[in-house]
């Protein structure tokens, strides 16, 4: 019995959704706030929050690269508000949700080449000794993929909105949210169902 849990454990819980959650609180804030003329707050509202729930881990050494990332970028966002006129932040005010989405994209799929970022959660959850395991390597790969491809999709929509203004509701609002409700339920899934089909 001692020797099954380690091998277990991955595929059951590889992924804390309550870590997860925190990391992405502040783009949530963002997203959520973010307009033509609310940028700015919800820039300041993200950084905020970032430096709140992950400040005090990145002090100690503990990275993860979505709360440095949105350290960063909201802070940039925070700097651009107080230092550039309103004409000269045009662009960023009508295209802050699709770069917002599109970094998280290319930062989630980017990590693929080094270190899937679930990978990051999930050790925190699991043993030492399963973190080299083909499951726990494949099961964190299709999810960052997975959160990844979201992002990406996430942007189109949002971009999409601003081509197609009649459609804004639906493409700023009703799709991210069903993308987002979808990407956690099978980061929640995936992993006991590969388990099975894996033993």
């Amino acid at each position: 019995m001692a020797q099954q849990t380690p091998t277990k454990a991955p595929v059951r819980k590889p992924v804390s959704t309550g870590s997860v959650f925190l990391s992405f609180a502040p783009w949530i804030i963002f997203g959520v706030v973010a307009g033509p003329s609310t940028w700015e707050y919800a820039a300041l509202a993200a950084l905020i929050a970032a430096v709140v729930l992950s400040g005090q881990d990145l002090l100690h050494g503990k990275f993860r690269i979505l709360d440095a990332i949105g350290i960063v970028f909201f802070a940039v966002l925070s700097v651009l508000g107080l230092a550039l006129s309103r004409g000269q932040l045009l662009w960023v005010e009508t295209y802050a949700q699709v770069v917002s989405s599109g970094l998280l994209a290319v930062v989630a799929l980017g990590s693929l080449l080094v270190d899937p970022f679930t990978a990051q959660y999930a050790r925190e959850s699991t043993p030492r000794e399963v973190w080299d395991s083909p499951v726990f390597r494949h099961v964190n790969r299709v999810l960052t993929a997975a959160w990844g491809t979201v992002f990406a999709l996430m942007a189109i929509s949002t971009w999409s909105a601003i081509r197609f203004p009649s459609y804004d509701d639906w493409l700023d609002w009703v799709v991210p949210v069903a993308l987002l409700v979808w990407v956690v339920r099978f980061t929640q899934r995936y992993p006991e169902r590969y388990g099975a089909r894996a033993t």
